[in-house]
């Protein structure tokens, strides 16, 4: 017998959550995943002066506010055909890898970690630590969540580098089309060398245990496994321990297909990390074609068929749905009582495929072989995608003293621009979550179109017209479910789900605001 269960609002994860789950057996069936508010920035944006973009849509997320300001600028920049010198450049990336860097410590110590803490879980060998280290009670009679609180107060002097550089954080105003609006002196530089120095220190002594540079060179399974000996006090080897223990390699499969526009832009227009789409079935990197990507609203609460220009359409659409659109030529038009939908985000694909975007995206596409190796292994799933965090967080801080090092205190951060009267562009860049896209048109010095694909809309995407299910919505199916588990979940304020549930929606690191932009 099949039953239906609704759970949610999901806690720790950024935004509001609910997931439909058709339950047999104890085992997931079939989900659908719902966003379940609406936001309208993109009507927002219609009609006003094209720079307000940069002070709307950093308010789409407090959390991914660069993010957003970096597609936007991206955006005008690819209509006005300004190109930023190379310290606007360097300072771009260090204000996104920042954000992104504190993203992923905030995911590992205070979103997922915590789970394993859970009274399910008492009795196992590594309960204690877990407890003690990651409790979300941080502060409690019992003392846990010690890291948690030593990881806060790291993200917490990390965030002055984005102070320093941008002004303020969230929604700093400093990123433009032609580079950064604030200039760095020689002595601020050098103020920003320490504050990097000092959550290297962090990373090494309490998450990873050993050099950053030893863990972002491991390469193979035998090579992590080996790590993981030296290590054994460190908080990643605890938490491949615990993965080990709960099977987390098993649960929450990906699609297969990887997506990363390319992060952190380089001034021989490559990308510190690659671009492309990571295929697990040919085990290669193939080139992004990003005119084939559309968002499809079939089970949204979006009117549909859009209202559109139909040769345009037609010349962008590349899936068999009619009403599935390049972002380019879509509208964001609600209709809250349509029949069939369940949900306020879009099915975004590529060539009419689910793609999985994120870290393990990124890493996939760059080549890290750790991860490469751990996927081949293992495929896309809950220990893959934890691990191709904290091994991005292991290539980062390196890459951030570099750009600092190359920083010239007297050289350009801006180039100026003029935006024309009539234009259209696009803005690519990488989230903590993954692939974020903002594609505009100006007409008559306004914006008269704008339209955000945001990495969770990726992920948490739901079914497509022909009913092929979203990322998550796929890696829940065979998930287990403990009954007495589900029914807190129904029954009382705990917010407790399924474990395993828990696990494989944490394992994406959701952000819900960007996906109802």
């Amino acid at each position: 017998m099949t039953r239906r269960l609704v759970l949610g609002p999901f806690n720790r994860v950024e935004g509001d959550l609910e997931v439909q789950l058709d339950v047999a057996d104890g085992l997931v069936k079939a989900a659908r995943v719902n966003a379940p508010m609406f936001r309208g920035f993109e009507l927002m944006l219609a009609g006003r002066e094209p720079m307000d973009a940069l002070t709307i849509v950093p308010r789409i997320c407090g959390i991914c506010s660069v993010s957003q300001s970096v597609a936007a600028a991206r955006a005008l920049a690819d209509a006005c055909g300004v190109v930023a010198p190379p310290n606007g450049e360097l300072v771009t990336n260090l204000m996104l890898a920042c954000e992104n860097l504190a993203d992923h410590l905030t995911h590992f110590y205070l979103f997922f970690m915590p789970d394993f803490t859970s009274p399910v879980y008492a009795g196992r060998r590594w309960y204690a630590q877990a407890q003690q280290r990651f409790a979300a009670l941080a502060g409690s009679p019992t003392g846990g969540g010690l890291h948690s609180r030593m990881a806060l107060a790291a993200r917490a002097r990390w965030f002055e580098l984005v102070g320093t550089l941008g002004g303020k954080w969230p929604h700093t105003g400093t990123i433009l089309p032609g580079g950064s609006a604030r200039a760095i002196e020689a002595t601020e530089r050098v103020r920003l060398l320490a504050r990097v120095r000092e959550m290297r220190a962090f990373l090494e002594q309490t998450l990873f245990g050993t050099p950053l540079e030893e863990v972002a060179a491991l390469h193979s399974l035998a090579a992590l496994e080996a790590w993981r000996q030296r290590a054994a006090g460190s908080d990643l080897a605890l938490f491949l321990d615990i993965a080990d223990d709960t099977g987390l390699a098993a649960l929450g499969p990906g699609p297969g297909r990887y997506l990363s526009y390319g992060a952190y832009a380089q001034a021989d227009g490559t990308h510190a990390f690659a671009r492309g789409v990571w295929s697990a079935a040919q085990q290669s990197v193939l080139p992004l074609d990003t005119d084939q990507i559309t968002e499809d609203p079939r089970h949204a609460w979006y009117a549909e068929p859009y209202d559109v220009d139909v040769d345009a359409a037609a010349d962008a659409n590349t899936c068999a749905s009619p009403n599935a659109l390049h972002p380019s030529v879509g509208s964001t038009q609600p209709q809250a009582d349509k029949a069939g939908a369940y949900t306020w985000n879009k099915a975004p694909r590529l060539a009419g495929q689910v793609l999985e975007t994120g870290a393990i995206a990124r890493q996939l596409v760059d080549g890290q072989p750790l991860i490469r190796a751990a996927v081949a292994a293992r495929g896309g799933c809950v220990s893959t995608r934890v691990l191709a965090r904290l091994l991005e967080v292991a290539r980062i801080v390196p890459l951030m003293t570099q750009w600092l090092q190359a920083l010239q205190p007297h050289a350009p951060f801006y180039a100026a621009h003029t935006l024309p009267d009539n234009a259209q562009g696009v803005g690519l860049t990488e989230a903590a979550r993954g692939a974020l896209g903002h594609w505009l048109r100006i007409e008559n010095g306004r914006l008269s179109h704008y339209q955000i694909v945001a990495p969770t809309s990726w992920n948490f995407s739901p079914r497509d017209a022909a009913g092929t299910p979203g990322a998550l919505e796929a890696a829940l199916v065979g998930a287990p479910l403990d009954n007495t588990l589900v029914v807190s979940a129904l029954g009382d304020a705990t917010g407790n789900t399924s474990v395993a549930v828990q696990h494989i929606v944490r394992s994406f690191d959701p952000c819900m605001v960007c996906t109802v932009h």
